[in-house]
Order: C-alpha cells, then sequence, then structure tokens
C-alpha cells in the first residue's frame, strides 16, 4: 500500500483536525505550564505508555475493555506529580458546562479527563508554593484559553522543558491526505536523549521535515558517529540522571472514525515517532506518554480497515516525530537554559 501525498494543514497544528482546540498556560515565575486539547464533542481516546518513570491519570479507563469509550479533555502538565492537580481544574471547568459522562438518576455528569506530566521541577524557577500549588489554577486558565491557534516553543507544557542539553518546548505539526485524513501531533519535549544528531546542529527528525518548518538544515554529511551514545548525553552523564527526572508527553488527534483499540494501535504506532526524533528514548528516566483523540467525522468503512489504521498510525508517527523538531526549535532560552537558535544562530 501507498500512505499517498501528505501536506501539512493550514496551520501546521493539531487544531487542523476538525473540532479540536487547544489551551496553554503558563507561569513565568514558576518557569512550568499545562497545555489543555480540548474536543468539541466527547472523543474515542487511546493511549500508549512507554517510558520507564510515568505520570498519568485515568490512563487505565481508556483500556478498550473498560466501560467509558469517550473522553472529555487531555491534559499535559509540567510539575511532575504536583501538575496532575491541573486535570482537576480542567474537571471543574467541563462539569460546570455540563460536558462529560451521563450518569443515571443524576444531572451531574463526569469528566473524563485522562492526563500526564513531565518534570520541570528542577529547572530554576521558584516552586515554593507551600501547601497550594498552582496547577489546578493553571488547568482552569488553559481550558478558558482553547482555541485553534496557540504558541509553541516556551508555552503551556513546554515552558520549562529542557531536551537534552538545551532548551525543550511545546511542537505541533499536522498532515492532510488527499482523502481528506486529518492527523495532528502535539508534543510537550522534555527528554534525557538529544533530539539532534551527535557533533551537530541537525535533527534526528529531518528526514520526516515539510516545508522547512524546523529550519531545513537536513541531515549531516558525515554520520559516522550516530552509534555513540556519550555525544548524545553530553555533559549530563549519569550523575545528573534521575528517575521520573525527564519525559516527552503528547497526544495526536485525528478525524478518523476510531474504535478505542483502534485508537490503542495508533498511540503504540505513534510511538515511533518519538524513537525517530530523540535518542536515546523511552528511557528509566523518561515517562513517556502518547494519547489519541479521534473526533470521528471521517469513516474508515470496513473494507481493509486494518489497512486504514497501519495508514493513519504511520502518518501519526511521522507527525509526532515534526512536532519534536518544532517544540525545540521554536523555543526560547530561559534562564541558563539555551535555544537551539541561539546554538545555531538559524
Amino acid at each position: 500500500m501507498t500512505i499517498g501525498t501528505i501536506r501539512k494543514g493550514p496551520s501546521n497544528l493539531i487544531t487542523d483536525v476538525d473540532g479540536i482546540r487547544v489551551g496553554n498556560a503558563e507561569n513565568a515565575q514558576l518557569r512550568s505550564g499545562c497545555t489543555v486539547i480540548l474536543p468539541q464533542m466527547r472523543a474515542v481516546a487511546g493511549v500508549d505508555v512507554r517510558g520507564g518513570a510515568p505520570g498519568t491519570r485515568e490512563t487505565d479507563l481508556l483500556d478498550a475493555a473498560c466501560l467509558v469509550d469517550q473522553v472529555d479533555a487531555i491534559v499535559l502538565s509540567g510539575g511532575s506529580v504536583y501538575g496532575l492537580d491541573a486535570a482537576s481544574g480542567v474537571t471543574g471547568v467541563l462539569g460546570a458546562q455540563g460536558r462529560g459522562y451521563g450518569m443515571a438518576n443524576t444531572t451531574m455528569v463526569a469528566p473524563i479527563v485522562p492526563a500526564a506530566i513531565l518534570f520541570d521541577l528542577t529547572n530554576g524557577g521558584d516552586k515554593d508554593w507551600g501547601d497550594t500549588p498552582p496547577y489546578n489554577a493553571l488547568g482552569r486558565a488553559a481550558c478558558a484559553a482553547a482555541s485553534k491557534t496557540f504558541a509553541l516553543g516556551n508555552a503551556g507544557a513546554g515552558l520549562g522543558a529542557l531536551a537534552g542539553q538545551i532548551k525543550g518546548g511545546l511542537g505541533s505539526a499536522s498532515a492532510i491526505t488527499d482523502d481528506g485524513l486529518q492527523v495532528g501531533a502535539l508534543i510537550a519535549v522534555n527528554p534525557y536523549g538529544s533530539v539532534l544528531v551527535p557533533g551537530s546542529t541537525q535533527f534526528w527528525a529531518a528526514p520526516y521535515e515539510l516545508e522547512a518548518e524546523f529550519g531545513g538544515r537536513g541531515l549531516p554529511a558525515d554520520m559516522s558517529n550516530v552509534s555513540t551514545l556519550e555525544p548524545m548525553l553530553g555533559t549530563k552523564g549519569e550523575a545528573a540522571a534521575q528517575s521520573g527526572g525527564n519525559t516527552s508527553i503528547g497526544c495526536i488527534a485525528t478525524n478518523a472514525d476510531l474504535t478505542p483499540a483502534e485508537a490503542r494501535r495508533v498511540a503504540i504506532m505513534a510511538q515511533d515517532g518519538l524513537a525517530r526524533a530523540i535518542r536515546p528514548i523511552h528511557t528509566p528516566f523518561d515517562g513517556d506518554v502518547l494519547f489519541v483523540l479521534a473526533t470521528g467525522t471521517k469513516p474508515l468503512g470496513d473494507e481493509m480497515r486494518p489497512r486504514e489504521i497501519l495508514r493513519l498510525g504511520a502518518i501519526a508517527a511521522d507527525c509526532v516525530a515534526r512536532a519534536v523538531a518544532r517544540g525545540v526549535y521554536e523555543a526560547k532560552t530561559l534562564g541558563d537554559t539555551v535555544a537551539y537558535r541561539d546554538t545555531t544562530k538559524g
């Protein structure tokens, strides 16, 4: 089979998928923030967890064997374990709007808001919040800011992120096929590994780049040291490694009419995008998590449906790789953490 012609969506953002909105909220003093992916209607969801130190909420509920098969929002947050409270803020907002899983014999609803967090507690921000972490309020603010347009780089969950030795950030990319399939990825890029080929300023994701969306530098002519681990890790080394100290988290959205099991399969395939863009990945120090949202406005049909899922997963993986590189490319220097563009002047 062939995937067919792929082009970027109008904004090259996950919101190029019909019915998807994204909101960011940040606190510059904290050097942290959160991001909410908000479907206009409840959407089928799946998840795949690959990192060795994940921090998540309601991922078990997304198992295809469980009762609930649609969600109301996905939250990505900084703040490590404290950041999970951002999803509580989003839940409160959506519940007040009457959005959620309806229950018998009551007018109350239960908003389903899965979430994942990354570690940014040691990035130099003021984390002296006492017994009132700010993430509930940040979740509410992100929900209120949901729109088709949103910032990348030092924004939302990517504000305090670190990508190997350089500034990480929030990245997004989209792909549209000739037959109307829409796919978008949104990644908060905070890995232990490197997004750059060792000894170069070029991205591992370069083969998947569309229209110079992250600088158009391509791959190095000399790839002789690509199997050398130490240059990838730079000066970080073993002494700086700590369980749960990194993590790349994200969401893929599509307009396809997926089942929960199919959404999980797409999430599994999309994890390959992280592997294409970051080395090493899925380490003991990362909590890598990818969600999938399916709005269901494009029927895939029953004939050769597994082949359509294969096609969708392949496109999603490429979108993830592109979103990773864009997150770093769009980031800005923060404190002592230098941004990619300040190292390349590109």
